[in-house]
């Protein structure tokens, strides 16, 4: 690797809205952030399937797409 072109890396301290906060590496020393994976709602089990579902079947319903 060439000298003095790469940035510095750190051990970045990650914050999250949440409260949650660990390390990962990055060129930023800390990093605030709004989701993380203890309360983005995908990961927690908390993701509204219905909604999805009616997004879904609205758009079968506008092309005409039959549901085997």
């Amino acid at each position: 690797m060439r000298e003095g072109i790469h940035p510095e890396y750190y051990q970045a301290k990650v914050v999250c809205n949440c409260g949650n906060e660990f390390v990962t590496g990055s060129t930023k020393p800390e990093i605030h952030v709004e989701v993380c994976s203890k309360c983005h709602p995908y990961y927690t089990g908390q993701q509204k399937a219905a909604s999805a579902r009616g997004r879904i079947d609205k758009f079968n319903k506008k092309y005409g797409v039959e549901s085997k």
